[in-house]
């Protein structure tokens, strides 16, 4: 409906938080400890300039990629997120809407939604994991995930284990039960349009990550399921290259910021990597991903396809990356504040800005493709790129 329609991120961010439980937004908005990192995620976008034409530019512009093996209509896919207590429907909501705009989906193995409704939802969805359990158990998640039909496997590097936050991190209950309920319920009543939507549903939010679930077991909490995580011990190189062994097709590496670990994605089989901090939610005072970007596409653009994520607000940063050598950006928040305003539709909204931004920032700086773009159409400040791992 066009009372619903937002034009921008930013309004679909203020909609979201006008409509969540505060603690719910915040989860949403905030960064690790001081949020060094989320600032800069934001702020380093503006520091880069676009040199415009102004005469000469094609009538058409084509916006279509591939990555991981699926074409796409545009260069934004969906990032995998945790529990997605904003709307009922959740993943699956998200799924569609990436589908209706033909692009591709991200599910991460904390989700709120199984991988089969979100697969016949989307068939162009990647399945997420973390290393948490034992080979054993990650060889069965990922065989699930192949039976469902996912197209490709992302495995997140990034997720430390800082969790403080300077402004207080929100509660969020191991189960909701009644004694929850209780205690959320003042925030609930704050807002009742996001509550009726769950009321309509005879549902609650699902606390629960059923993709993290082992044949004949109950789905874990996502607590549980967090502990299970922060037990395991870090991942070796060896570690995945035996995981890339188990998976026969497309494999992201995601939260690589250092040139050296890069490197070593490629060494064990990546074919795609992430650049990514983690959207400021990994370690504080790391540097904006869009800064890592340049110095890892100018070394390894040509042996593996690149992404980037944490940040990414509007059709020009897609623009920026793509030309600083990303093959598409992910977005994450972005799409989250979509779904929380206005359920499937708002995600569509919020990929629609995307594409508007993308194709007026094409069509000023005179190209008709993505291939066309190239660092020439960005203004890169001295002192901005941070070469980290660069043996230089």
């Amino acid at each position: 409906m066009a009372d619903k329609w937002f034009e921008s991120v930013a309004e679909a961010k203020r909609r979201a938080e006008k409509r969540l439980p505060p603690s719910v937004a915040n989860a949403l908005r905030a960064g690790q400890e001081a949020g060094a990192t989320l600032d800069d995620n934001l702020a380093a976008w503006n520091e880069l300039q676009l040199a415009p034409h102004v005469a000469g530019a094609s009538g058409e512009r084509d916006l279509t990629t591939t990555v991981m093996g699926q074409s796409i209509s545009l260069p934004v896919i969906i990032s995998p997120t945790g529990v997605q207590a904003v709307h009922p429907d959740g993943e699956v909501a998200v799924a569609r809407a990436a589908a209706a705009r033909g692009t591709a989906m991200g599910l991460s193995s904390f989700g709120s939604m199984p991988i089969e409704d979100v697969v016949a939802a989307n068939p162009q969805t990647f399945f997420q994991v973390y290393w948490c359990g034992s080979r054993d158990q990650l060889q069965q998640r990922l065989d699930r995930a192949k039976r469902a039909g996912a197209v490709g496997l992302i495995v997140t590097l990034d997720w430390s284990f800082n969790h403080s936050r300077d402004w207080g991190s929100p509660h969020i209950p191991e189960q909701l039960d009644f004694k929850e309920a209780f205690k959320l319920a003042p925030e609930a009543l704050r807002r009742p349009r996001w509550l009726a939507t769950w009321l309509k549903t005879k549902q609650i939010p699902a606390l629960e990550v059923p993709n993290m679930a082992l044949p004949g077991e109950p789905p874990p909490t996502f607590f549980g399921a967090y502990g299970e995580w922060m037990g395991t011990p870090p991942p070796s190189w060896e570690d995945i290259a035996w995981l890339r062994e188990q998976w026969d097709g497309p494999f992201m590496v995601k939260g690589i910021m250092r040139l050296d670990d890069a490197k070593r994605a490629v060494d064990v089989g990546a074919t795609t990597i992430s650049v990514s901090n983690h959207g400021g939610n990994n370690l504080d005072s790391t540097p904006a991903s869009i800064r890592a970007l340049p110095v890892i596409a100018e070394a390894l653009g040509d042996q593996v396809e690149l992404v980037l994520d944490s940040g990414v607000r509007r059709g020009s940063d897609v623009v920026k990356a793509v030309a600083l050598g990303a093959r598409a950006v992910m977005i994450g928040r972005a799409y989250l504040w979509g779904l929380a305003a206005n359920g499937q539709a708002g995600v569509e909204n919020v990929l629609d800005v995307f594409r508007n931004g993308i194709d007026s920032t094409m069509r000023a700086l005179g190209h008709s493709s993505l291939a066309d773009l190239s660092p020439d159409d960005v203004i890169v400040p001295d002192g901005f790129v941070r070469r980290l791992g660069d043996e230089r």
